[in-house]
């Protein structure tokens, strides 16, 4: 068999648990964890790499896959390792199982967490639902992620080379060098923030530039001026700094290298261009 050529990325396909059967999946999990999954309560990730159920024991069971060649250390074990953060509302972990499937050519990881009632901000309703958030709520994430920030942590969430590399893609003539890291969730969109204020999806949480969570709730916002404005005013402590601004261009550089992919235009292309120019004037100055 011969390599991989280096430096070129090897194909792979998704199982989508959405489309195909994988009953011996489900009944593994059930075996390992000593509960039922309610088949019914079955919520699906984009492509159906995740899937998520409601369990006899009243919990929640989440399922990923990996190829081999694919799987992030790092992200494989998220959810457990957050389990040491304190004073940060999370859902509480409990227990994981990891197995070979030969057959498919997948790994798999199911853990068993807190089920949390409370719906994410974005199946609430979305940007709409994100501006009718009491200020008891934006006063509680700030708390979280002051909490979070300070704790101490090897795990990367965001590397230099990535902002470096993000950005390069899109802006030239930037320096990038970061002056302030911070532990972060990573991958805080309103799709992982619940309406009671809850951070649920841990996989890639680590050190991160100061300012970077909410520079991605920031430009998960963008479609919406309004709320834009609120999440710079709660958060301007952090957005205002250098690796505020740095989370932001890099936001703002995926957005516009996304829709350039696409070969279209998306509700992100355009105010992200029109705030990238201000944050390189900031930047370049």
């Amino acid at each position: 068999m011969s390599a991989a050529q280096p430096g070129k990325p090897r194909s792979f396909v998704i199982f989508d648990t959405s489309t195909n059967r994988h009953d011996d999946v489900l009944e593994h999990v059930e075996r390992a964890f000593d509960l039922t999954l309610d088949r019914s309560s079955v919520v699906h990730g984009v492509g159906g790499v995740t899937e998520g159920f409601r369990t006899s024991r009243g919990t929640w069971a989440r399922i990923e896959q990996r190829v081999p060649w694919r799987i992030k250390s790092a992200a494989w074990v998220g959810l457990e390792a957050a389990s040491t953060i304190e004073n940060v509302p999370m859902p509480s972990w409990y227990q994981s199982t990891t197995w070979i499937d030969t057959h498919r050519g997948l790994v798999w990881r199911a853990d068993e967490v807190e089920f949390v009632a409370s719906p994410s901000v974005k199946a609430a309703g979305g940007l709409e639902a994100a501006k009718d958030l009491p200020s008891t709520w934006w006063t509680g994430m700030r708390s979280s992620l002051k909490e979070l920030g300070g704790h101490q942590t090897e795990r990367v969430g965001v590397s230099q080379d990535h902002l470096t590399l993000r950005i390069g893609q899109v802006f030239e003539n930037v320096d990038t060098t970061v002056d302030e890291w911070r532990t972060a969730h990573a991958d805080l969109h309103w799709a992982n923030v619940t309406v009671s204020g809850q951070l649920i999806d841990w996989e890639d949480w680590g050190l991160a530039p100061r300012g970077h969570d909410a520079a991605t709730l920031w430009q998960a916002s963008l479609p919406d001026s309004d709320l834009l404005a609120r999440v710079e005013a709660e958060f301007a402590d952090d957005l205002q700094t250098r690796s505020g601004k740095l989370s932001q261009l890099m936001h703002c550089a995926n957005a516009i290298r996304i829709a350039a992919q696409r070969g279209t235009t998306t509700p992100f292309l355009e105010p992200a261009t029109a705030e990238a120019e201000k944050l390189l004037a900031d930047l370049r100055n």
